[in-house]
């Protein structure tokens, strides 16, 4: 393994070092204006959520490493306390990708990309109408991290009015993430597609898992199965039953007629099998059989 002092490192191999790390990134697609009415929009990948009442979002316009010279976003926001943050599908992509580019003040970004403005409610930024999700937002504080190039500024949103697309509601009114098809940032050219990386985790507190501690010794201890195994395993309240295990075992007998004979490593060959499914419960008979 390779160490670094970030110290040690010119700004710009630290910065790209962080990013590459640190990923993939969730994007603000910042729309902002000026004092003189001129819309402005630009991407962000140093943003996120960070509290639900009050709903606050956070995202970093930071200085240029090359010239110390500060975003037209920066400037705007400063000017004008407002701002909307429109999320990034990947039908939009490569506009947002477009609108990247350093054009001088003044120049409207948003005829740059293609992209329509859209009026907002409350605030005077324009909304991306393309943006699936798009938030109005009032700048509450910015916080300077340095006067270096490279420095970060935390601007503090805070939504006032939430816009989402009917094509990416569920009927029950929550948000459908693959409908959604954001994309998030990486280092260098990277970006990565949401929606082919979706994976769901059951979460721990919607049941008392008995944890990896109460597993049986040759599940805890095995050589096949991996910490993601394990961890699937143990977040069950309760394993299965004999006679539960006993009718699994009839079931599959055709499919596998030597299970009853089956060593921990082939049993576990196969729980592993099923948990690659998601399928906890049968992966748990398996192991108990």
């Amino acid at each position: 393994m390779i160490s670094f002092n970030p110290k040690d490192l010119s700004t710009g191999r630290l910065h790209g070092y962080l990013l590459s790390a640190v990923a993939p990134r969730p994007i603000a697609f910042a729309s902002t204006i000026d004092k003189d009415g001129n819309p402005n929009l630009s991407p962000f990948s140093f943003f996120n959520v960070f509290s639900a009442n009050p709903p606050i979002l956070i995202f970093s316009p930071a200085r240029r490493v090359r010239d110390n010279t500060t975003k037209h976003t920066l400037d705007n926001v400063e000017e004008v306390n407002e701002v909307v943050i429109n999320v990034v599908n990947y039908d939009i992509v490569h506009q947002m990708s477009l609108s990247s580019t350093e054009y001088p003040q003044g120049v409207n970004e948003f005829e740059k990309a293609g992209l329509t403005m859209l009026a907002s409610d409350k605030i005077k930024p324009f909304r991306v109408a393309e943006s699936p999700i798009q938030m109005e937002c009032k700048v509450n504080e910015i916080v300077k991290l340095g006067t270096e190039g490279g420095a970060g500024n935390l601007v503090i949103c805070e939504v006032v009015k939430l816009h989402i697309s009917e094509d990416v509601i569920n009927e029950d009114n929550t948000i459908n993430q693959e409908a959604l098809d954001l994309v998030a940032r990486a280092g260098g050219s990277y970006y990565s597609r949401a929606k082919n990386g979706f994976f769901e985790i059951p979460k721990p507190l919607q049941t008392m898992g008995i944890g990896v501690d109460n597993l049986p010794e040759h599940v805890r201890n095995s050589m096949i199965l991996t910490g993601n195994n394990l961890g699937m395993l143990a977040n069950v309240d309760k394993l299965p039953t004999k006679d539960e295990v006993k009718q699994f075992v009839d079931d599959i007998s055709e499919r596998y007629p030597n299970l009853k004979t089956a060593t921990h490593r082939e049993k576990h060959k196969l729980a592993r099998n099923y948990l690659s499914y998601g399928d906890v419960e049968s992966a748990w008979k398996l192991l108990l059989s």
